[in-house]
């Protein structure tokens, strides 16, 4: 629909073109959709492989803790020192309603920096922690 002003053929025409507008909108758009996996996960672990696993969506408002293959600790994706980790996560979950953490533990991570970092949770009085791991029938599928 577009409106001719002037009385002769190849007059102005007051249409607005919005091809261009819908090109450059489905390009953002096709960015964010590729870009926003890679700002969820935070820190590369590699999860240790589990077959009783539940999927569960991640959202923004998840608290998680990584511990990376040689005892690196990080807060959602922020690296801290292991004795500030009861601290830190008691300041980030003072005003949530719920209070579960998320670990995803390196396969390589020593069993004994996963459990100082439990402990610590169970210093900072967090007693809902989940354990994150990968399914082995989705990376056998990737393979």
């Amino acid at each position: 629909m577009s409106m001719d002003v002037g009385g002769s053929k190849g007059g102005l025409n007051a249409a607005i073109n919005v091809t261009p507008l819908v090109d450059v909108m489905l390009v953002l758009l096709i960015i964010m959709m590729v870009i926003t996996p890679m700002l969820q996960q935070g820190i590369s672990v590699r999860l240790p492989l589990a077959t009783n696993t539940v999927p569960k969506p991640d959202t923004q408002e998840q608290t998680t803790v990584a511990i990376g293959s040689g005892g690196e600790i990080y807060v959602n994706a922020k690296p801290i020192r292991g004795s500030e980790l009861a601290s830190k996560l008691t300041e980030i979950l003072e005003n949530k309603k719920d209070k579960l953490v998320f670990i995803r533990a390196d396969q390589e991570a020593r069993y004994s920096d996963v459990m100082d970092a439990m402990d610590q949770l169970r210093t900072a009085q967090i007693e809902d922690v989940a354990l994150i791991t990968s399914s082995s029938s989705s990376v056998a599928g990737a393979k």
